[in-house]
């Protein structure tokens, strides 16, 4: 699980780094948007109280724990699952881009109260309305490739069984 544990620091940082540069060095927090590569990459600052696109959005602090909570049992889960299921290289990876990424998350509720969604990507004539982070594209990608690549083989089934 080493490289599980070097994946989930290095988005953890990557992640925190570009939402201080962001936040507080940019100010976007106060600027709201600033225009990179319009539309293509946009930095439109969204506060996100919810889960994926602002679902069960709510100033409730009960919300908000519930939702740090979740995202630590969940962690623990993976990477207890990861650990006794002894995953290669790409397993690992996964791991570390899903587990880094919702504590990246979850010290953005901690710190800030919501997570900090800066990133917008449209397409000219079609405008996404909304933002997300590193660490919404680490989960993804992390949870995509953990759904995908760690299935069991057919012939690794047959040599443990024969």
């Amino acid at each position: 699980m080493r490289i599980a544990v070097w994946v989930t620091a290095g988005i953890l940082i990557l992640d925190q780094l570009s939402k201080y540069i962001v936040v507080h060095l940019m100010r976007l927090d106060q600027v709201g948007r600033i225009e990179v590569f319009d539309p293509w990459l946009v930095f439109q600052m969204a506060w996100n109280r919810g889960v994926n696109f602002g679902l069960f959005a709510g100033d409730a602090a009960l919300i908000r724990w519930a939702l740090i909570v979740l995202a630590l049992g969940i962690s623990v889960w993976v990477w207890i699952w990861a650990r006794r299921n002894r995953l290669g290289t790409l397993g690992q990876v996964a791991t570390g881009l899903l587990v880094g990424g919702a504590l990246g998350n979850v010290i953005d509720r901690l710190v800030y109260g919501a997570v900090a969604d800066f990133l917008n990507m449209s397409v000219p004539g079609l405008a996404n309305p909304y933002s997300f982070n590193v660490a919404d594209v680490a989960i993804f990608a992390g949870a995509l490739a953990l759904v995908l690549f760690t299935g069991q083989n057919p012939r690794d089934a047959r040599k443990r069984i024969g």
